[in-house]
């Protein structure tokens, strides 16, 4: 199962560094599959995401590529955010079935949420462009107070399920801030994915939902599958890649969706 759980790190990487679709939305669904619980799934899944993310804003760094002051404001909103997410799984890890079931309500909500994104990012940006000039007019103090709202909903969403630091995140920044540079985006929502991850990742290992050795593992197959899938960026048409892993997503989604709920009610 090693070896399978090896593999698995460097499938998911390969696909995040040819696409730049979030990795959780891709590892965490997986791992249900191979039989991992679900607040496993996502404590582990949070830690690999931190540090796999810690590379990334060196290099985003060295380029000069984070905006710093936006990422102060999406943290201030999503690290206590995380932090009262994991206080709230304390009180309820005892009732460990209705936890995975409210996990898996949030994964699959996530998964869809983050499929939308991918299959209306086109016409989201375009709408963002057209109103930049609204955004541009809005006294910075309520500016910074709706990137702070945007991180408290992100710190619920990616502690709950492990998804949404990646494709939302950086959906949520372009309607925020459509003027700013592509580069400095994606920088700027790694810089901010990696305290909010390993914060979430960290609560997580104290409620016992990290499996340390699935967590190293998934790390072997990484380097290599990110390195290699980054050298494929752009082989594949972005018009076929984006639907296949949408659907893919939708799927996955509401078969966690449905009977989560239906079990809640």
């Amino acid at each position: 199962m090693e070896y399978a759980y090896i593999i698995a790190g460097f499938a998911v990487s390969f696909i995040v560094g040819m696409t730049g679709v979030g990795g959780g939305s891709l590892m965490t669904p997986l791992l249900l599959w191979m039989g991992v619980t679900p607040a496993t799934a996502v404590g582990t899944d949070l830690l690999y995401a931190a540090i796999t993310k810690s590379s990334g804003v060196v290099a985003h760094q060295r380029n000069r590529n984070i905006d710093w002051r936006i990422t102060g404001w999406l943290a201030l909103g999503s690290v206590p955010a995380a932090a009262i997410t994991v206080v709230t799984l304390h009180f309820l890890h005892a009732d460990t079935k209705f936890v995975n079931l409210i996990i898996k309500l949030s994964l699959g909500i996530a998964l869809l949420l983050t499929a939308a994104a991918l299959v209306f990012k086109k016409a989201l940006l375009a709408l963002a462009q057209r109103h930049a000039a609204d955004w541009l007019n809005l006294p910075q103090r309520k500016l910074n107070a709706a990137t702070c709202v945007v991180g408290v909903v992100l710190g619920v969403i990616v502690t709950l399920s492990s998804i949404g630091a990646g494709a939302l995140g950086t959906l949520a920044l372009f309607l925020l801030y459509p003027l700013l540079q592509t580069n400095r985006l994606v920088g700027t929502e790694i810089a901010h994915a990696v305290p909010l991850t390993l914060v979430a990742g960290l609560g997580h290992a104290g409620l016992g939902n990290i499996d340390w050795v699935l967590l190293g593992t998934l790390l072997i197959g990484s380097i290599p599958g990110i390195y290699l899938g980054s050298q494929l960026t752009g082989r594949i048409p972005d018009k076929v890649l984006r639907p296949a892993l949408a659907t893919m997503l939708v799927v996955v989604g509401v078969t966690l969706v449905k009977p989560a709920f239906a079990a809640l009610l």
